[in-house]
């Protein structure tokens, strides 16, 4: 069982917020370079220059999600998904870098039973008690 795997092209509500903390002088030039029209905001500059250092830094990425066997993208698991894993006597090891969603109808007892163990560089999102629940297990 390895989940359906998809790409994750950020939309209004798929984005998480990621708060930093600039040096006056920095912030500075940030808001300079708005007022100036080369970016429409601040978040515009932020964004465009993570781009940027991720593009620069892309082999290396490639190279460490092949080498750690991370699923790439979204990876979703439904309550089918792991019905069938515990039919099977499979207990899966999720590794994403991206969004890893386990579906709001897992109940908590389900997910502890099939899944063991989970390591997200990205974003998690399962219910309060499927959380709780594998909790020992999250890396």
């Amino acid at each position: 069982m390895t989940g359906t795997a998809l790409e994750v092209k950020p939309r209004g509500g798929e984005t998480e917020k990621l708060t930093i903390n600039l040096g006056v002088v920095d912030l500075g030039q940030v808001d300079l370079l708005v007022q100036e029209g080369f970016y429409s905001n601040r978040t515009d500059l932020i964004r465009t220059a993570i781009r940027n250092q991720l593009a620069v830094h892309a082999d290396a990425v490639q190279r460490t999600v092949a080498r750690r066997t991370l699923a790439l993208g979204l990876q979703h698991f439904s309550r089918d998904d792991l019905e069938r894993a515990r039919a099977a006597g499979q207990m899966l090891q999720i590794q994403v870098l991206g969004l890893a969603r386990i579906a709001a109808d897992v109940p908590a007892e389900l997910a502890r039973a099939t899944i063991e163990s989970i390591v997200v560089l990205g974003a998690f999102h399962a219910s309060p008690a499927v959380r709780s629940a594998l909790a020992d297990r999250i890396r």
